[in-house]
């Protein structure tokens, strides 16, 4: 009777074991597509501060939203644009301008250049329409309204631009909560996986110390 004691624990390590892997392995899955989703976040929100502040300022450019349907389809609303100054004598027939509808007001449209004309003194003037318009802007814009050549442009982007750029007073505040927030939540999710993993090694000490005397004890029965 006494080969029975050792078999009958070991089937009964060899199934708790089994049942604990199982557990770890979902464990090890749910942590590794956390880890994906928050590093994929991370690169996202580095992307678009690169796309609406970085390059921006670096460069001297405005990021702008197209907010009508004027340019459709080449720039439909909420696409994103990065304006950059350009002189007026490299400006050409073709590109897209954002210029300012009353010269020194902030309200600006961008518009592509479908002609240019230079008077006598050398000042040019330009006709400027939307790729969606059946006509030309009614006024030729003078250099002194051009903000700049839209640069490059990515569709659908600009109302993050949006809310980036209109809503700071609110917005950098609330993105440093969640911050902080996710950063306690993974700090407690360590500390309890910590505490259960020490727990867990101190029970299965505590069994295997009990298994063991009592084999020792039938041994010697």
């Amino acid at each position: 009777m006494i080969p029975a004691g050792p078999s009958v624990a070991g089937s009964s390590v060899t199934g708790s074991s089994a049942a604990g892997s199982s557990v770890a392995g979902w464990k090890a899955v749910v942590r590794a597509v956390m880890l994906g989703l928050s590093t994929g976040l991370l690169l996202l929100v580095a992307g678009l501060a690169v796309v609406l502040i970085v390059v921006p300022k670096a460069t001297g450019s405005t990021p702008l939203t197209v907010l009508t349907q004027s340019m459709d389809p080449t720039l439909p609303p909420g696409t994103l644009l990065v304006v950059r100054p350009t002189p007026v004598e490299d400006i050409r027939i073709g590109d897209v301008v954002t210029y300012q509808i009353t010269s020194g007001q902030p309200a600006v449209i961008s518009h592509r250049v479908v002609s240019v004309a230079s008077s006598s003194d050398g000042s040019r003037t330009f006709t400027l329409k939307g790729d969606n318009n059946a006509l030309a802007d009614p006024a030729p814009v003078t250099a002194a309204q051009v903000r700049g050549v839209v640069w490059y442009s990515l569709p659908d982007i600009g109302l993050v631009n949006q809310l980036v750029n209109g809503s700071r007073s609110w917005l950098i505040p609330a993105i440093a909560g969640v911050l902080l927030a996710y950063g306690a939540v993974m700090v407690t999710i360590g500390i309890v996986s910590a505490a259960r993993r020490r727990r867990r090694v101190a029970v299965a000490g505590r069994s295997l110390g009990r298994r063991s005397a009592g084999a020792h004890r039938a041994t010697l029965g």
